[in-house]
């Protein structure tokens, strides 16, 4: 580094720098750095990880064991193969145990720290000290520009390196810093993009379904949802303005506005069984039945707007009724209004067209010594760690090719 004799600048001098020390950023830090490359690594927040740290509940879902290219959602279904075979979740747990950092299975192949996410950001960070790789904080980028290398200017510094990493990161969470900054990249070195759109997102009823049902916000069931061919069976929350929980998150990554929703409020049972075969055909009867299955004020509510029309409490059901009755509480249609942005999105779907990039290295094909890497990539993974083992992936593969 040196001070230029007109304005004082400091310059630096790199081989690799890489915006953004989210999860994508580090490992790729990492792996660039045990190659021994000089790698700088450019943060606008005050501490690295931050995304890191309030994920699982501050306790972070750092992996899946049962991952695969079927949890991510892409244009190019095929894209994130290759990076997610060569960089695999039994090597990020390989890491997490060199450390030992104490750590358990959740469900269905979700892996958490068994204390604190602080333990995760505390080991990329000590991995990028042993790699010799340079984390810089508090650094606002204003500009970017390429001629033989690059150089990018922050503040009263220069960077300058011959490859850049772009790590910075999708729209979700603005609170927490996300900016649209890799995709004004992206558009100044002429590289596509696919549609941006919140993911992982609570989704919001419209106006006839939040006024029957967002009074009993807090109560939540078992479900599947569908959407399409999509379908997921766990748990459905309601809100204050529609519903999240587990199964909404993650059908909301495949959910389009003005299309519906269908859900299966009682998966594998046959709530009306026992009104068919000899018992009680009414009202009363069918109250008892769904309470053994939904939550009580929800199981009452959705039979009031879905029990059969102009039917007094003592009045028997026919059979017909019943079995319409059993239909609809397998396939509750709910047209959402919308989604509840970015603002309370875990992800972003869509990004940077994974057409324009290389699966291997993940090099933009139209610029030479330009990466795209993580959540600013077109690579969206359901909810339960798949997002976190495509930034490993995702890091690991550009950080090898540096």
């Amino acid at each position: 580094m040196r001070w230029t004799e007109n304005d004082r600048e400091m310059i630096h001098k790199f081989d690799v720098v890489i915006l953004g020390a989210g999860a994508a950023g580090l490992m790729c830090a990492i792996e660039a750095g045990k190659r021994g490359r000089r790698v700088a690594v450019l943060e606008r927040s005050e501490r690295p990880g931050k995304k890191i740290l309030i994920s699982g509940g501050g306790r972070c879902n750092f992996t899946n064991i049962y991952c695969q290219p079927e949890n991510f959602l892409c244009a190019n279904p095929h894209f994130a193969k290759s990076a997610l075979a060569r960089y695999t979740p039994a090597d990020f747990i390989a890491l997490v145990e060199k450390y030992r950092i104490p750590y358990h299975e959740k469900t269905l192949g979700q892996l958490f720290c068994d204390r604190s996410a602080n333990e995760i950001t505390h080991m990329l960070e000590e991995e990028c000290r042993a790699a010799g790789a340079n984390i810089y904080l508090n650094v606002k980028v204003r500009e970017v520009q390429r001629t033989e290398k690059f150089l990018v200017r922050a503040g009263a510094d220069e960077f300058h390196a011959t490859a850049l990493v772009v790590a910075t990161g999708g729209l979700s969470i603005p609170k927490m810093g996300a900016t649209s900054f890799g995709y004004e990249l992206a558009r100044q070195f002429g590289v596509k993009i696919q549609k941006t759109r919140p993911a992982l997102v609570p989704l919001v009823f419209g106006a006839k379904d939040r006024e029957q049902y967002c009074d009993l916000a807090g109560v939540s069931a078992e479900v599947v949802a569908g959407f399409g061919e999509q379908r997921f069976r766990e748990s459905m929350l309601f809100t204050h303005r529609g519903f999240s929980g587990p199964a909404i998150l993650q059908i909301s990554s495949y959910w389009k506005k003005g299309e519906r929703v269908r859900i299966d409020l009682a998966p594998g049972r046959d709530v009306t069984a026992a009104m068919r075969d000899g018992g009680a055909r009414n009202i009363t009867a069918a109250r008892a039945a769904f309470q053994g299955v939904l939550p009580k004020r929800f199981a009452t509510r959705w039979l009031d707007s879905h029990s059969p029309a102009s039917k007094s409490v003592k009045d028997t059901w026919s059979n017909e009724e019943l079995d319409e009755l059993e239909r609809r509480v397998h396939d509750w249609v709910v047209a959402p209004a919308d989604t509840e942005g970015y603002g309370k999105a875990e992800v972003t779907a869509g990004g940077i067209d994974t057409d324009e990039l290389s699966s291997k290295t993940m090099e933009a094909s139209k610029v030479r010594g330009l990466f795209f890497i993580g959540e600013v990539v077109d690579v969206t993974g359901q909810l339960g760690g798949f997002n976190f083992q495509w930034a490993w992936a995702s890091g690991a593969a550009a950080g090898r090719a540096l």
